[in-house]
């Protein structure tokens, strides 16, 4: 009986342990993610950019400067698989402005669309608060617009260049969002007109920097700081003054994360990260269980 007992508390001891493994290994590391896009930022550029704020966040986090973007090194194509973590075979979005997948996607939701992270932390989330705001109105066909709260376009950048970074800090500060991206058009269009690798390229990357504090210090003012986990990463980059190719300056671009229970300080430039895996990132960061049809991975970025 004695024997009996003892093997019974043994096995109560192990379920107990086991459930306890289960639920730190799914506990969400952080409640609120905000990426931050910019359009045609290639790796190249980052250790000659003027860009205090971001290098602040990479200096307190953790980076790379190998993540490579999918083919062709386009934007529908890479922002699509950053939000679906998986490559255009699978998704279907393969060309530059792709609208609907040109390739029939493996998988859809139950929205019509390949599994996005939105709706993925949607589906777990009922309540959460997830959002977008975009300056590329291509972006909308890419996000899965019905598992999101809120996304708007912002007007026309050249008319208004702060309109984007003004409506992401009050949506920051009135919502406190737990799933949240904003996508700049540049320094894109300045590499298309002037060229990458310019004087002017590099200062539309200072003048983004500004709207990347802009945004920390909205997150700072909602009292969010303390819990929230920031990403700053790219589509593509480019050579001369396009991009769709194959050179590294096209395809190698920068991922830094940063905040609570992100390592500080390290760079992991020597692990293999993907477009793809960026949606597997945040996956990870919100306890969710990835969908088959992912290929994405999570990176060696926590403590």
């Amino acid at each position: 009986m004695k024997k009996r007992n003892l093997i019974g508390t043994l096995l109560l001891m192990l379920t107990a342990f086991t459930s306890c493994s289960i639920v730190s290994e799914t506990a969400p590391k952080a409640e609120h993610v905000i990426l931050i896009g910019l359009d045609g930022w290639g790796s190249y550029s980052v250790e000659k950019a003027n860009m205090p704020n971001t290098k602040k966040l990479m200096q307190e986090g953790t980076y790379t400067l190998k993540k490579r973007s999918v083919l062709p090194s386009s934007s529908a194509v890479n922002w699509g698989s950053m939000f679906m973590g998986a490559c255009p075979e699978l998704h279907g979005y393969t060309e530059w402005g792709s609208k609907t997948p040109e390739l029939p996607s493996r998988v859809v939701n139950e929205h019509g669309i390949f599994p996005t992270i939105f709706q993925l932390y949607r589906d777990a989330n009922p309540n959460a608060e997830i959002g977008c705001l975009y300056e590329w109105d291509g972006i909308k066909y890419l996000v899965d617009t019905l598992s999101l709260n809120y996304h708007a376009l912002a007007p026309d950048y050249n008319a208004n260049p702060t309109a984007l970074g003004d409506m992401a800090a009050r949506y920051i500060t009135e919502k406190k969002p737990n799933l949240f991206a904003v996508v700049y058009d540049n320094p894109d269009h300045v590499g298309h007109a002037d060229g990458h690798d310019t004087p002017a390229y590099y200062e539309k990357l200072k003048e983004l920097d500004g709207y990347i504090g802009q945004i920390v210090d909205a997150v700072k003012e909602a009292g969010m700081l303390d819990n929230t986990i920031f990403i700053i990463t790219a589509d593509h980059g480019g050579i001369n003054k396009g991009h769709g190719g194959k050179t590294m300056a096209e395809m190698e671009t920068p991922f830094i994360i940063s905040g609570k229970n992100i390592k500080q300080g390290y760079c992991f430039d020597d692990i293999s990260m993907m477009q793809f895996d960026c949606a597997s990132v945040i996956a990870e960061i919100f306890g969710l269980e990835q969908p088959q049809a992912w290929i994405g991975r999570s990176m060696p970025v926590f403590n």
